[in-house]
């Protein structure tokens, strides 16, 4: 941030990066404490308001000017063009939603792709762990930002199905001697790299025994 506290490096919403930037905008939201405004918007002054109603509107109108300003300052100008004449952040949030996501209906639709997506996934006989591991996470990244509530277990538990048997021991050892509940996706994918790294080493070691015993 420069010195006004005013964040220096916005994502930019160029066309191509809904996912990615609208995750990174929630993030920077949020952080400003501003993210609640645009998603609910705020109360309109009524007739004849008392004073605090009008203090409580003000206070929620500059809140909403910083949130727009925000959402103003990280797209292009063709999405730009496309909230110009929105006068609050939930008009203008709802828009770009709307534009990159197809609406409700549409949602629904690609989230029920990406779970089958999702069902689908498998790691292959000779994928290294953290291939496997990104390829899950890229789906679970857009199933999330599709509205899917997936926690880490769940997560786990998909990975744990879906690993080839060169996994199937550590997999167990893992299951009867960390408490899974607790466990994150980036803690299971250390264990399994130790191991796939230990396995390929034995594998080296007997390799190059073979290959002196031969020359013997």
């Amino acid at each position: 941030m420069n010195g006004g506290g005013f964040p220096s490096n916005l994502p930019t919403l160029n066309g191509k990066n809904w996912e990615r930037w609208s995750t990174s905008i929630r993030s920077l939201l949020g952080s400003q404490e501003v993210f609640e405004i645009v998603q609910d918007g705020y109360e309109q002054l009524r007739a004849n308001p008392t004073e605090r109603q009008q203090t409580t509107f003000k206070d929620c109108k500059k809140i909403d000017c910083k949130a727009l300003f925000y959402i103003q300052q990280s797209v292009d100008s063709n999405n730009f063009e496309r909230i110009l004449k929105e006068f609050t952040s939930k008009e203008a949030w709802e828009i770009l939603v709307k534009y990159y996501t197809g609406g409700e209906k549409a949602n629904k639709v690609k989230l029920q792709m990406l779970r089958r997506q999702c069902e689908l996934l498998q790691m292959q006989e000779d994928e290294v762990v953290a291939y496997y591991f990104h390829r899950v996470q890229v789906v679970v990244n857009h199933m999330r930002t599709n509205g899917e509530s997936l926690t880490e277990m769940v997560i786990i538990e998909k990975i744990f199905r879906t690993l080839t048997q060169t996994y199937d021991h550590i997999v167990v050892a893992i299951e009867e001697s960390k408490d899974l509940d607790k466990m994150k996706v980036e803690d299971l994918q250390g264990y399994l790299e130790a191991f796939e790294l230990r396995v390929r080493e034995r594998c080296a070691t007997t390799s190059t025994s073979q290959v002196q015993a031969l020359q013997a």
